[in-house]
């Protein structure tokens, strides 16, 4: 073997030639355990990314990258119909034409935005740097396209195609038209724009109150492009849904013709302000509902800033003191806690006197609208006797009356200055006379005299027509108040049942009976009616005792009742009998 050659054996297994001696060490059972969590933990991990990428968020990725390629347009959806309860139509959706932009692709070039807006506001009459703020905050995530201009005129809609701007799509779309809109504008409101992205929804009456159920589904149009962005094919993919279907309690030839009545009387008198409602006193359905002056809802904008409130719906949202229309629950609550039996009779020489502690030679005096004479529960009722109703509510000599404690308990228990529940949006409470709270805002303790005017319906005691009508039209079935509703098919709701004071009941409703019958009857010009009807009438003293609120609530036919009315008139010139 020449000196220094290598041989293979020796450098194989001949470890004594080495100098150093290296020792295998075996590695830990936990270092494999670890490396192995991790493992498994990012397999799982990059697993559950692309599960929650593809299955959850799929489509939603899925229409992104299309929209990188193709263009989405959308489908507008007509608006549900909203009938009478005979399936007659209250509305209509008419063809319209509508602007969207693509502000997802116009973002990529914020250098045209303001051209663009330019030319656009010109043609649409719209504020050009609204319009640049509306396309900065246009919600991506939500839909590429936004409405820029809703309803607009074939004129402008040529005008906006003739641009030929690959961002802007004019598409048809659908407005709503009220054929009869100052008749039934109070019950069903309007629509208009709701939001910064233009979207038509519900602003106000029923419109606003089934929003949800109204508003249908957009639907999708797809614009597949080459390559260099040119339109290839287009394709629905997903069609419009319309909205359901709402059919209303209420009858539309009864909410015209009262309309043309109460608006007709006022015209006469020289008035604008006034309210009307009917319902079913079986149901607690809405059958009519009137409040003037009133809107047309296809312009609404002309309305807004006059001082009449044509927007303000009275029936629902208005407050009012009640004059004698309350009277049928003083006498309801004085018989039922005993203060007098219905034949219990009152002196009425057309005023009441009270010592005055301060003054023996000036006494306080309250008075009657007129002499009546001896009167019990049923005639003071007819009579519509202030007198009687004083001494019943706040007591008089020998006579307790029921208190402002006991009368508060019934206004409550009876939910006069609360909410009733009704279906429309906007609904007031009242104002219930409160001791403490007026000793609070004013420095005056609480007086006799207070509980003697509010007894009446006057002072400090307000709610709203539709609290108003709930309590006649319970008086009118036997003792329960339903939840009003304009709904068809809704379910009866009672909030309130006290159908087993039969005794009490019977006596009241003589007493609004007489009101029509009687001579004296403050409602007799009804008894010439061809069905029988019971009534009560009241007249509230306003604006320093300088106006007169009418108020008139009556229900037929007497024996077997199917419609209870109420009508209003703000500053009648004679009283109750306007109303």
């Amino acid at each position: 073997m020449l000196k220094g050659e290598l041989n293979v054996e020796d450098l194989v297994f001949n470890d004594k030639n080495t100098e150093t001696e290296y020792l295998e060490l075996p590695l830990s059972r936990g270092i494999f355990l670890l490396v192995s969590v991790v493992v498994i933990a990012t397999g799982l991990f990059a697993l559950g990314r692309i599960g929650f990428l593809n299955v959850i968020n799929g489509a939603f990725y899925s229409g992104r990258a299309n929209g990188n390629v193709n263009k989405e347009v959308a489908l507008p959806a007509p608006r549900g119909i909203i009938a009478d309860r005979f399936g007659n139509a209250l509305v209509e959706n008419k063809s319209a034409f509508s602007a969207f932009l693509n502000a997802s692709e116009l973002l990529k070039q914020p250098e045209k935005i303001d051209g663009l807006a330019g030319e656009l506001a010109g043609i649409l009459n719209l504020n050009g740097e609204d319009l640049k703020a509306q396309i900065f905050a246009a919600d991506l995530e939500r839909s590429s396209f936004i409405a820029i201009a809703r309803d607009i005129t074939a004129s402008q809609a040529i005008k906006v195609k003739d641009l030929n701007l690959p961002y802007v799509q004019v598409t048809d779309d659908y407005a709503r038209n009220y054929p009869d809109g100052l008749i039934f504008s109070h019950i069903l409101g309007y629509t208009g724009l709701v939001d910064k992205a233009n979207t038509i929804g519900g602003k106000g009456g029923l419109e606003l109150q089934y929003d949800a159920f109204l508003r249908g589904t957009d639907g999708k149009l797809i614009v597949y492009r080459d390559a260099a962005g040119k339109p290839i094919d287009t394709k629905v993919d997903q069609l419009p849904q319309p909205g359901a279907r709402l059919v209303t309690t209420v009858d539309a030839d009864l909410q015209r013709y009262f309309y043309d009545r109460l608006r007709g009387a006022l015209t006469a008198l020289g008035r604008q302000s006034g309210a009307g409602i009917a319902v079913d006193p079986r149901t607690g359905e809405v059958l009519a509902l009137i409040s003037l002056p009133s809107f047309d809802n296809n312009q609404v904008a002309k309305y807004l800033n006059l001082p009449n409130q044509p927007l303000f719906n009275r029936v629902v949202a208005g407050v009012y003191t009640p004059g004698s229309t309350i009277k049928p629950l003083v006498g309801l609550a004085a018989l039922r806690e005993n203060i007098v039996d219905p034949k219990y009779q009152i002196y009425s020489p057309g005023y009441i006197e009270l010592a005055n502690p301060y003054d023996p030679e000036r006494p306080s005096r309250f008075m009657d609208w007129r002499p009546q004479g001896w009167v019990n529960l049923r005639s003071a009722l007819a009579r519509s006797s202030n007198v009687y109703f004083y001494e019943v509510g706040g007591g008089f000599g020998d006579l307790k009356g029921l208190g402002i404690e006991k009368l508060n308990e019934y206004w409550r228990k009876f939910l006069l200055g609360s909410k009733t529940g009704i279906d429309l949006p906007g609904e007031g409470t009242g104002l219930l006379p409160n001791p403490a709270e007026k000793e609070a805002r004013t420095g005056q303790i609480w007086r006799i005299g207070d509980t003697y005017n509010v007894s009446i319906g006057q002072g400090d005691l307000m709610f709203t027509p539709l609290q108003l009508i709930n309590l006649i039209a319970s008086i009118a079935n036997g003792g329960k108040i339903y939840k009003p509703n304009l709904l068809v098919g809704e379910p009866v709701a009672t909030l309130f049942d006290y159908s087993g004071w039969e005794y009490e009941l019977g006596e009241v409703r003589a007493g609004m009976r007489d009101a029509v019958t009687k001579s004296y009857g403050t409602a007799h010009t009804l008894n010439t009616l061809p069905f029988a009807v019971s009534a009560k009438t009241g007249s509230s003293q306003v604006s320093n005792n300088t106006k007169t609120n009418a108020f008139f609530v009556g229900y037929a036919p007497s024996e077997d009742p199917q419609i209870a009315v109420l009508v209003l008139i703000e500053n009648a010139r004679e009283g109750s009998l306007n109303a």
